[in-house]
């Protein structure tokens, strides 16, 4: 059996508490919108031609396995800030895949963002392509007692 080729992409994210690290990072796939799904990680590559859409108009199976390339991270030292993001190259040939990057790290929003957008124009100067744009999201959270955030790119098809 082949899996189609995802046509369409999600860019989500998501920050929560929780009384364990398993609890906080279920909380936040909750708040990202696939809290009712089974992730399956995928390496970093955006099929050619895939659109953007909001995870409101993607049918997700309850329980189905969801391709995604994710960045996650937790914390429990009270008062420590987390932050993930993901972004995502488009080519400017529509004929060739683009590329997702994921980062995570124990420090404020703004240099994960910067760092993984970076990574997606270094993704595209050595497969030699030629960068369009570039889409990111990325959330940070404050850790109270123990926290997790979650961002992604979440990839389907209609």
């Amino acid at each position: 059996m082949m899996v189609p080729t995802p046509n369409i992409y999600s860019l989500v994210k998501g920050a929560a508490e929780g009384r364990t690290r398993l609890n906080a990072f279920d909380k936040s796939l909750l708040e990202a919108g696939v809290g009712d799904t089974n992730l399956m990680r995928m390496s970093s590559i955006l099929p050619p031609a895939a659109n953007q859409v909001s995870i409101n108009d993607i049918s997700l199976p309850k329980g189905g396995l969801i391709p995604l390339a994710y960045a996650t991270i937790d914390g429990t030292t009270p008062g420590q800030w987390i932050s993930a993001a993901i972004a995502v190259g488009i080519p400017e040939d529509d004929r060739e895949p683009g590329v997702i990057m994921e980062f995570e790290d124990h420090s404020p929003l703004k240099s994960v963002e910067e760092i993984v957008r970076q990574m997606v124009v270094d993704g595209f100067e050595y497969r030699n392509r030629k960068l369009k744009e570039i889409k990111s999201l990325g959330i940070e959270h404050q850790v109270e007692l123990c926290g997790s955030v979650f961002a992604a790119a979440v990839l389907w098809y209609k």
